[in-house]
């Protein structure tokens, strides 16, 4: 046997039928679109959900619901296994040393929550928008201390550029 003896199977490969070819083929004329209509015309095709016209389905269903995206305080979470890894003791973290370590990432305006998974064993002045109760407790279980930062901070620094074009 060699490449060329190689056939697919009887039945395997289906002739593609052909429209529009005499009223013996049984798919003259109209070409199976009917008479007239908009399924009839050249480029007719539809959405999936197009309901001829008529309001659709979802449109007749009430509103549900409310979505507060714009609206909505989004912190990025930094557990106390992340400052652990990170920083040294009697160090003072904040959000250009979060970012630094690659623990604030975003754009823009970021605030910052610590959260209490994992432990703490070195003194550390935290600065964040929020803590939550354990990972304020632990904190200062070791000695360290929680600061509230009350105005949002953007995390890119300003470059010479922007400074000079400041008013004074």
């Amino acid at each position: 046997m060699r490449l060329h003896d190689i056939k697919p199977n009887p039945g395997a490969k289906k002739r593609r039928k052909r429209v529009g070819r005499g009223p013996g083929s049984g798919r003259g004329k109209t070409s199976t679109r009917g008479h007239k209509g908009q399924g009839s015309r050249a480029g007719s095709s539809t959405r999936a959900t197009f309901e001829g016209g008529q309001m659709p389905y979802i449109r007749r269903l009430p509103k549900r619901g409310f979505n507060n995206a714009r609206f909505r305080t989004e912190y990025v979470p930094v557990n106390l296994s992340d400052l652990e890894k990170n920083f040294e003791a009697e160090t003072t973290v904040d959000l250009v040393s979060l970012k630094n370590a690659g623990l604030a990432n975003g754009g823009g305006k970021v605030l910052i929550k610590i959260l209490g998974k994992g432990q703490l064993s070195k003194k550390l002045t935290i600065h964040a928008h929020a803590f939550s109760s354990s990972a304020q407790k632990a904190v200062e279980a070791v000695g360290g201390s929680c600061k509230v930062l009350k105005e949002i901070v953007s995390t890119e620094e300003k470059s010479d550029a922007d400074e000079s074009t400041a008013v004074e």
